[in-house]
C-alpha cells in the first residue's frame, strides 16, 4: 500500500468531503435555481397574459363600437372587430420587437371560431380540468409539442361581455361577414361567464434550464475557485505549521535512536522557534526537549562511566595478568634461578 504524506492525505480527505459536499449542494442548488427561473418566467408569462387582456378589454370597449357598422355591412369580416385577433397581433409584434421572440400565445378553445385557435388534447385536457374545478387560476409545467419541450404558462379565459355574445350566442345573431368568412359550426353556443378558453404562454424549455444554468456556472466557478485556494492555503499553513515542526521533532528523534551527537539540534532556532508556541504542538516540543535533553546528559553520564569502568577493568586485567605471570612454576624456576647466581656471584667477590 502506498505511502502518502500528512499533506496529501489531509488534501484526499478534504477533497473527497468537497466533492461529496458540492455533488449534494450543487443538487439543491440547480433545482432551488430551476424552480426559481420557472417562477420568473411565470411571473413573465402571467403578465404578458395580463397585456393580451388589456389589449383584448380595449377591442372590446373602442374598436369594436367604431367598427360595428362596418361589420354589419362589409361582405368581408372585420377581424379587428375580435379580442382575440387583437391579441394575437399585439402579441406577434410583440415578439418581433423585444428579446420574446421564443415566446409562442394562444387562446385554446374547444369550440373557436378561428380553426388556428382549436385546443389540441392536452390544451383539451386543460380545458376540462378548469371546467370541471379540478384546476383553478394558473396553471404551470412543461409538456412535449411537434418533439419540443415547452414550459408554459396557462390561465382560463371566461366570456366577461354581452358584447361578446353578439358573435357566438347562435349564428342566426351573428354577423353575415362572420358566417360568411368562417362557416356556422364554430364559436357559438356561448355562454357568459363560462370558461370557453384557455391563454397560453409557450416558452422553450431551454430558457427556463439556460436562465438557471447562467447562475448556477457562475456560482459553482466561484465556488470551485475559491475550495481550490482554501486547500492551498491549508496545504501552506499545514506545512509550515504543523509538518515542517514535526520534521524538527521526527529529525531530533532519529538522531538520538542513532546514538549520534545531537546537542546542536538542541540548541538550534528551529526548535527553539516550536517550544515558544502556545498550542499543543509548542508543548509537546518542550517535552520532547526537556526529555531529549535528559537523554543527552544521562548519554553522557554513561559513557564516562562506561569510560572509568573501561579503564578499572583494563588495570585489573593487567593486574591479572602480571599475577598469573608471577604465580606461574616458570616464573618460580626463573627466580630461583636468578637467585643462585647472585649468591654464586656473591661467594666469588667475597
Amino acid at each position: 500500500m502506498p505511502r502518502h504524506s500528512l499533506s496529501t492525505r489531509f488534501t484526499l480527505i478534504l477533497s473527497g468531503v468537497f466533492l461529496v459536499g458540492i455533488a449534494l449542494s450543487g443538487v439543491i442548488y440547480w433545482n432551488t435555481l430551476q424552480n426559481r427561473a420557472q417562477d420568473e418566467i411565470t411571473s413573465q408569462g402571467l403578465l404578458l397574459i395580463e397585456t393580451m387582456n388589456a389589449v383584448r378589454g380595449y377591442t372590446t370597449q373602442h374598436v369594436r363600437p367604431l367598427l360595428a357598422d362596418q361589420l354589419d355591412t362589409n361582405p368581408e369580416f372585420v377581424s379587428e372587430t375580435v379580442p382575440a385577433f387583437s391579441a394575437r397581433t399585439v402579441f406577434q409584434n410583440f415578439r418581433d420587437q423585444l428579446d420574446y421572440s421564443t415566446y409562442f400565445y394562444k387562446e385554446a378553445a374547444l369550440n373557436p371560431t378561428n380553426p388556428l385557435d382549436k385546443a389540441d388534447d392536452f390544451e383539451a385536457d386543460m380545458l376540462s380540468k378548469l371546467a370541471s374545478g379540478e384546476a383553478t387560476g394558473e396553471m404551470s409545467g412543461y409538456r412535449e409539442l411537434d418533439g419540443q419541450r415547452l414550459f408554459y404558462i396557462a390561465r382560463p379565459l371566461t366570456i366577461g361581455s354581452d358584447s361578446c355574445l353578439q358573435c357566438h350566442s347562435t349564428p342566426d345573431e351573428a354577423p353575415a361577414s362572420l358566417i360568411a368568412t368562417y362557416g356556422d359550426q364554430g364559436g357559438f353556443g356561448w355562454e357568459l361567464g363560462q370558461i370557453i378558453a384557455v391563454q397560453v404562454i409557450y416558452v422553450p424549455a431551454g430558457e427556463v434550464f439556460n436562465a438557471a444554468l447562467k447562475n448556477f456556472t457562475l456560482v459553482m466557478a466561484v465556488f470551485i475557485v475559491t475550495f481550490a485556494l482554501v486547500i492551498l492555503l491549508i496545504n501552506y499553513l499545514l506545512k509550515r505549521y504543523v509538518i515542517q515542526p514535526v520534521y524538527v521533532l521526527s529529525g531530533l528523534a532519529d538522531k538520538i535512536s542513532a546514538d549520534e551527537n545531537f546537542s546542536s539540534e538542541l540548541e538550534s532556532s528551529e526548535l527553539q522557534v516550536i517550544t515558544d508556541r502556545p498550542d499543543e504542538l509548542g508543548s509537546l516540543a518542550q517535552v520532547f526537549r526537556k526529555m531529549a535533553t535528559d537523554v543527552y546528559e544521562r548519554t553522557g553520564m554513561l559513557k564516562n562511566q562506561v569510560s572509568q569502568l573501561i579503564i578499572k577493568i583494563d588495570e585489573m586485567r593487567r593486574k591479572q595478568q602480571v599475577s598469573e605471570v608471577v604465580d606461574s612454576d616458570f616464573f618460580s624456576d626463573l627466580q630461583k634461578r636468578a637467585k643462585e647466581f647472585r649468591d654464586r656471584d656473591k661467594g666469588k667477590n667475597g
